[in-house]
């Protein structure tokens, strides 16, 4: 597969006019940039960048296929204060004659990153994307994980086509399956009808409001570790740290809570694809929203170069155990703790509809679900999943 014949380069003279300071410290000096490099693929990437400037089927946002560049001109400016990553910037991905072909290419791309362990940060374009993004898990025909922040639910069965605004109905209409899981993160409520609420609901999505979410943002961390895909729609930023979105919410996270949420996505070893969205540089104010798009890149970047590989329970040794008796349970409650980051994990038992074998599902959780079950109480995030595995 020759790759680079899908992109078009970004221009190496751009790069020298942002360098600041001495090179060596920026990121740039850690990107290579595929169309200048012979044999490019034999270097050992972990990182890979693509800009997709496709916006036709966004509702509302077509000046969102000026944005990767855009955040590019921000990204390359920050610093590197960690340990060199090899990242690929492939540049920006010819679209199709239509968004169908957009679509069929760019999953094809981020197959060929993803059975890599190369993992691929694409930059929109709009949300209909994350159609694509779950596209290539399909092809690979890989169960997947994904979480979205997000202020709506993209869910609009009555759209004529699909479009930024119902790609998660498209996602639920597709034959073979391979969605596990679906969470949403910082939905607004005023900004969704019950209907859309219930729906949710009524799949065992995991559903986090705003409001909810803020009071404790450490709670992110789990959720997002529990996933193989993360898509960010800028909308979910409040309109006063990021202007760059025409539907953005006088309401939203606060620009360094995204790139906390940011942070943990790149410290999950599960999460093997990552795509930002929605943003509109016609209508933002002095790049205030490419600025911050290039502050949650460096933080996922920040967070991937602090991995440690505890979520595959490959060494025993290096966990904690605890059974907690809880009341109305025949079986305890079984809670894992990393000895090396700390993190909590919650048995879940899945029953087999067609042998009744029970299984151990490894549910992400947090301290609180620990401190909770010890006061004869289960969380949530518990039930859910027990509702969703045994319903």
């Amino acid at each position: 597969m020759d790759v680079l014949s899908f992109f078009e380069p970004y221009p190496l003279e751009k790069i020298k006019d942002l360098q600041q300071g001495d090179p060596t410290l920026i990121v740039n000096a850690h990107t290579h940039f595929a169309h200048y490099q012979k044999n490019w693929m034999d270097n050992t990437y972990q990182l890979a960048i693509i800009g997709v400037p496709e916006a036709r089927n966004t509702v509302g946002n077509e000046g969102a296929i000026f944005a990767p560049d855009e955040i590019r001109k921000q990204f390359y400016k920050l610093y590197s204060w960690g340990t060199a990553l090899s990242i690929v910037d492939l540049g920006n991905l010819k679209i199709g004659e239509t968004c169908e072909d957009t679509y069929e290419i760019l999953s094809e791309v981020l197959v060929f990153f993803i059975e890599r362990d190369v993992v691929p940060i694409i930059l929109g374009g709009g949300n209909d994307l994350v159609f694509a993004n779950y596209m290539a898990y399909q092809k690979m025909e890989q169960v997947v994980n994904m979480v979205s922040v997000d202020s709506l639910f993209d869910l609009n069965p009555n759209a004529p086509k699909m479009n930024s605004q119902s790609y998660l109905t498209s996602i639920l209409l597709e034959e073979p399956s391979y969605l596990f899981n679906y969470a949403q993160v910082g939905y607004q409520t005023y900004l969704n009808s019950p209907r859309e609420v219930k729906e949710m609901e009524s799949l065992f999505f995991e559903t986090y409001r705003l409001g909810l979410i803020r009071q404790d943002m450490e709670e992110v961390e789990p959720i997002v570790r529990n996933a193989d895909l993360l898509s960010i729609d800028i909308s979910c930023v409040r309109k006063g740290d990021a202007p760059g979105h025409p539907h953005s919410s006088p309401h939203g996270f606060y620009g360094e809570e995204l790139c906390q949420i940011a942070m943990y996505a790149g410290v999950s070893d599960k999460l093997s694809s990552i795509g930002i969205y929605e943003y509109s540089p016609s209508i933002d104010y002095q790049d205030q929203t490419s600025q911050l798009i290039a502050h949650v890149i460096w933080y996922f970047i920040e967070g991937f170069r602090r991995r440690i590989g505890d979520t595959h329970f490959k060494e025993k040794d290096q966990y904690l155990k605890y059974s907690v008796p809880v009341s109305g349970h025949v079986e305890d409650l079984v809670f894992f703790k990393s000895k090396r980051s700390g993190r909590w994990w919650v048995i879940v038992p899945v029953t087999s509809k067609q042998s009744q074998v029970v299984q151990k599902y490894y549910l992400p959780c947090s301290k609180r679900d620990y401190d909770m079950a010890c006061k004869d109480m289960i969380s949530d995030r518990w039930w859910n999943a027990f509702k969703k595995f045994n319903h």
